[in-house]
């Protein structure tokens, strides 16, 4: 166990000018307050934040950071509180050590509503201050170090969780070798069968290859100092087993089948010298085609720059080579702890340039928690979270140059969702390149992307199967929900209209406001869908508006009982309808002319009927003869295993001795005075019979009406479904298949 003198040494060495008195504070505290604690592996559990304080000391981070990590337990596991944290150490590092606290209440494994809503609440508590991200990374890192000792379910729980969570922020933060440790800690117990398989792999070709690495960082080195890079350093290393098995798994290759095991990092002085450096060896070695990368130009989103090339390199061994400079391989190793030394932006770090405020990798965390915002429900904000913690990168460029970077296998309708979510609500078409291609299209590194929109244009549902980043996937869904939303407050605001004016008010917008409260809806626009979905009855709105008002609806009769006849619905309630009687209603239907049965053979129309232009075909019932059904009818799957009862028929036309139909129409209308008589109106304009007529209240301001009507042909029974349609108090309309 780490003693007092040594945690403040190991500051001191990188930070001379180190506040010892806060150390030693917290180091004594700790030590008191954890008292006789024990870990589960019997070890005084004050061994734990030592650890996470040590791990720490290594990123070279300040002795605020390093408190705050001999003290991220006491809240939650002492007597201690907050506020006597806030008086011996100062309300910074309290507010630390308590938010720590919260994170450590966080279950990110659990149902995906509840892990997406936790998920938010680390994001939001690591997002005010980056310590309590480094310190949070710490402290996983040494329980997964540490994880033995638990038992065979917590271990896996907690593996996932860092293998799902931790680890690919890690690496979002640059933190790379802390990224691959976790890891491989996670692959170890997750999947142990794996892990020992490939281990045992990789530990028999470092024997065979023994010397190998080391002759090859010779060679390197030799050639690199031969041709003026004195001070360039050469490391090489077997790739880890999780790694390994990654690529094994996402390339489909067995071991055998992987030749890029060994990978070298090249350390050199400058930037200048990096691409010095990639020139001797492209020169000296054979370069593997498409392999080459260039980090440095175009960084990634974590702030890692490196040159990356695979070479045919010495004994004919296949290698990756990243050269780099050493102030880039501290950010590699350390991504944001590496900038924690620089936060006044007046030191360069090494290459000539000045280093800002905040990383990108940091800028990446707040961009992601603005998304907060624009989610609608946690699952999307999980979505977008998780896609863009596990990507690979493509890097494009907009026409004016401006880089974008993208998850591997993104659309242009990712890109154009990327530069502005308005942008990618109005895409019609997009040039990659120069060249008009289609929006399916996978981008690559180094595209150029123009957009080309409409102003009129709604982005389709079906993007969402289409695009790769959780920000487009999750703009498409609010569009539509939107689109979906102004259908129904359009027809929800004509109904409102209607109520409001046959109870002698005025609809209006401003008036619904005061109201919404009583209604339960967040704004106008959803209580107005709300009714037009028929969630919600507009008399409903109409007392909410106007709590004194007394609905005395009044039905208007027409002034003469010419021209009308009453019709009894299935609910008992009593309509007039146009037409000059009753039999106006049925003309009676003659036997059909169909070709193809037989001579004095039985023959019906399925119950919802069938019309001539229908494709039709018969089916032989034991008992009833032959029943005819349309093509489309559901029904007829019943038959699919009894060929043997379908019979070929056709229509058969006698212009001189036309016949009406039988044929079904289900619509759902507004249920207010005079809907029934224009519905029954608009029958007769188009002349078509109704012979059977049966209602049903589904909502409050909705009527399904099922009207069994005669007609010529299908032909007019179209006509018929578009001049329904056209009616404003009709919500739907379609024909209805048994």
């Amino acid at each position: 166990m780490m003693r007092q003198y040594e945690l403040v040494e190991r500051v001191q060495k990188y930070k001379p000018d180190a506040n010892e008195a806060l150390l030693n504070k917290a180091y004594v505290y700790a030590m008191q307050k954890h008292g006789q604690q024990k870990r589960a592996s019997g070890d005084p559990y004050i061994s734990h934040p030592l650890e996470v304080a040590a791990i720490l000391t290594d990123m070279r981070l300040d002795e605020s950071t390093i408190a705050v990590a001999l003290l991220h337990d006491t809240i939650e596991d002492t007597t201690a509180t907050r506020a006597e944290i806030d008086e011996l150490f100062g309300e910074d590092i309290g507010r630390l050590v308590e938010g720590l606290t919260k994170i450590k209440k966080i279950d990110l494994v659990t149902k995906k509503a509840k892990q997406a809503e936790n998920l938010r609440k680390l994001l939001l508590a690591i997002s005010d201050d980056v310590r309590v991200l480094l310190v949070k990374l710490a402290d996983r890192l040494h329980n997964m170090r540490t994880l033995d000792h638990m038992s065979p379910e917590k271990r896996a729980r907690i593996s996932e969780e860092t293998m799902e969570i931790y680890a690919p922020l890690a690496g979002r933060m640059g933190m790379q070798d802390m990224r691959e440790e976790l890891e491989e800690l996670s692959f170890r117990h997750i999947n142990p069968e794996a892990h020992d398989t490939v281990t045992k792999r990789l530990e028999e070709l470092s024997r065979r290859n023994e010397g190998l690495v080391k002759k090859i960082e010779t060679e390197l080195r030799d050639l690199l100092v031969a041709n003026g890079l004195a001070n360039a350093m050469v490391k090489g290393r077997l790739k880890s087993p999780y790694s390994v098995f990654r690529k094994m798994q996402s390339k489909s290759l067995s071991f055998e089948q992987l030749s890029d095991i060994y990978g070298f990092r090249l350390l050199v002085d400058d930037i200048p010298s990096c691409y010095r450096a990639l020139g001797i060896v492209h020169t000296r070695w054979r370069v593997v085609p498409g392999r080459f990368k260039d980090y440095i130009s175009t960084p990634k989103q974590n702030d890692y720059r490196s040159l990356h090339t695979t070479i045919v390199g010495p004994s004919s061994q296949r290698i990756e080579l990243q050269i780099r400079t050493k102030r880039m391989h501290e950010i590699a190793e350390f991504g944001i702890a590496a900038h924690t030394l620089y936060k006044d932006g007046a030191n360069t770090n090494g290459d000539g340039d000045v280093l800002s405020r905040e990383s990108s990798a940091y800028s990446w965390l707040r961009h992601t928690i603005e998304a907060l915002a624009e989610g609608d429900s946690p699952e999307e904000f999980l979505e977008h979270t998780k896609l863009e913690l596990f990507q690979d990168q493509v890097f494009c460029f907009t026409p004016k140059g401006k880089l974008i970077a993208l998850p591997r296998g993104a659309t242009p309708i990712d890109f154009a969702y990327a530069v502005h979510t308005n942008i990618g609500d109005t895409t019609v078409g997009a040039k990659i390149n120069g060249r008009i291609m289609p929006l399916v299209t996978r981008l690559t590194n180094g595209d150029e992307v123009e957009i080309i929109r409409s102003g009129v244009q709604v982005p389709p549902a079906a993007w969402e199967e289409i695009v790769v980043t959780g920000k487009a996937r999750a703009a498409i869904r609010r569009a539509t929900r939107l689109a979906i939303r102004k259908q129904y407050a359009g027809l929800g605001h004509r109904i409102l209209e209607r109520t409001f004016e046959r109870a002698g008010k005025v609809f209006s917008r401003d008036a619904l406001k005061p109201a919404l409260h009583r209604l339960g809806q967040k704004d106008v626009e959803d209580a107005i869908a709300a009714v037009g979905r028929g969630e919600m009855s507009s008399l409903d709105v109409l007392r909410a508006v106007y709590p004194d008002h007394q609905d005395e609806r009044v039905t208007v009769k027409p002034a003469g009982d010419e021209g009308w006849f009453n019709v009894h619905s299935a609910s008992g309630m009593i309509f007039k309808i146009p037409g000059k009687n009753k039999a106006d209603l049925a003309d009676g239907v003659e036997a059909p002319p169909i070709r193809g049965l037989a001579a004095n053979v039985e023959v019906h129309f399925a119950p919802t009927g069938a019309v001539p232009g229908d494709r039709i075909v018969g089916i032989m019932e034991k008992g009833k003869g032959i029943t005819i059904y349309p093509i489309q009818s559901p029904i007829l799957q019943r038959f699919d295993d009894e060929p043997e009862r379908w019979i070929d028929v056709r229509w058969d036309l006698d212009e001189a001795n036309k016949s009406r139909f039988a044929a079904r129409v289900l619509i759902n209308a507004l249920n207010e005075p005079g809907t029934l008589a224009k519905v029954a109106q608009t029958v007769a304009d188009v002349d078509v019979n109704i012979r059977v007529l049966n209602t049903a209240r589904v909502a409050a301001d909705f009527t399904e009406m099922a009207l069994d009507v005669e007609v010529w042909d299908l032909r007019q029974l179209n006509q018929l479904l578009v001049q329904l349609k056209e009616l404003d108090c009709i919500a739907t309309v379609k024909r209805l298949y048994e």
